[in-house]
């Protein structure tokens, strides 16, 4: 009897490494938004065309992690594939304010130096996370806005395009949709009241952010945002994506992570950094602490989803909305995407 419990105690054990020789170890994960996502609402192509955008940009993403750069260079690889596609409200397909224009935001963080770079308001970065990077490497500040930011931009040598670049037929479409039923007033919903967000009574509108978080060899994480933020936005509005802390956050001790929702819930929660404290300071797991300050922003009326990467390749994608754009890339190569819950 001896003998038979000492060869099943040695049959789970071994049962049990190998389990743990399966794990995945995730190097790079990304979100192009979150809200509303039906698959009975998606005709066959879109899908398609959306799957293949995500899946270039993480192969792309991984190439460049492969070829041995830094997790900050994969980052901003992979979000320039998303931020030049017209299918996510970044860059090209950013989506325009009540006055017609496109204002683009964008942040970046690198997890071994805490170091952080953002922009916000900007009309004529091509490629706004380029912006953020340059504002975190070469300048002393970690926020820059507007036509300042603008200048800055083209004095380091970003791409600089004419407004009329970002223009698309879709995004334009659905800014006459929202002021069709805009109410003309500008309420910000605190959570006691069913009052519309910003006059605009579908607040899905807005999503449509995109975000990545890479783990290179070295073991240093970065996390990247960028956005076109609310279609029919007025009076300056900024959300959380160029937030840091809010809507992007990244710390080697802990994890990267990037946000995609509904930017006023998000900023009264800092739920990037909220999620590193819980990991930092209470030892949570990064999906334990994800699924904590996700819902507790779901209980404040809030709604949208993150994408969360640690520095053991593990990773957490929640999000409380019909769907959200995300995929993954492990350590061997593996893509997978995903749309719908």
């Amino acid at each position: 009897m001896k003998k038979l419990r000492y060869l099943a105690l040695g049959l789970l054990m071994a049962m049990s490494a190998s389990v743990n020789a399966q794990q995945k170890k995730y190097v790079l994960i990304v979100h192009g938004g979150a809200g509303t996502i039906l698959k009975k609402n998606m005709t066959p192509e879109k899908e398609a065309a959306y799957k293949a955008a995500l899946t270039l940009a993480l192969e792309t993403g991984y190439k460049t992690l492969k070829q041995g750069k830094t997790s900050l260079d994969a980052v901003e690889a992979t979000i320039h594939v998303l931020e030049d596609s017209p299918l996510f409200n970044a860059g090209k397909g950013a989506v325009f304010t009540h006055d017609g224009r496109n204002e683009l935001d964008a942040a970046i963080m690198n997890g071994k130096t805490l170091e952080a770079g953002a922009i916000a308001g900007v009309t004529t970065i091509r490629n706004p996370i380029s912006g953020a990077r340059a504002v975190m490497e070469k300048s002393e500040h970690v926020m820059m806005v507007g036509d300042g930011a603008d200048k800055f931009a083209k004095e380091v040598g970003l791409t600089i395009v004419d407004p009329k670049y970002y223009w698309t037929k879709e995004r334009w479409d659905g800014l006459q949709q929202a002021i069709k039923e805009d109410s003309t007033k500008a309420v910000l919903d605190h959570g006691s009241k069913k009052s519309m967000l910003l006059g605009t009574k579908n607040h899905d509108y807005k999503f449509g952010t995109v975000g990545c978080v890479a783990l290179d060899n070295a073991g240093n994480l970065a996390a990247g945002t960028s956005t076109g933020g609310m279609t029919n936005k007025k009076y300056g509005r900024v959300g959380d994506a160029p937030i840091i802390g809010a809507g992007t956050y990244c710390n080697n001790e802990t994890a990267g992570i990037s946000c995609t929702g509904w930017g006023e819930f998000y900023i009264r929660n800092v739920v990037a950094k909220t999620i590193s404290d819980l990991m930092e300071y209470k030892g949570l797991g990064v999906a334990e602490a994800s699924k904590i300050v996700l819902n507790k922003v779901g209980k404040m009326g809030g709604d949208g989803g993150l994408i969360a990467l640690d520095k053991k390749g593990n990773i957490a994608m929640p999000f409380n909305t019909e769907g959200m754009y995300r995929g993954t890339v492990t350590a061997d190569g593996k893509v997978e995407v995903q749309i719908y819950k």
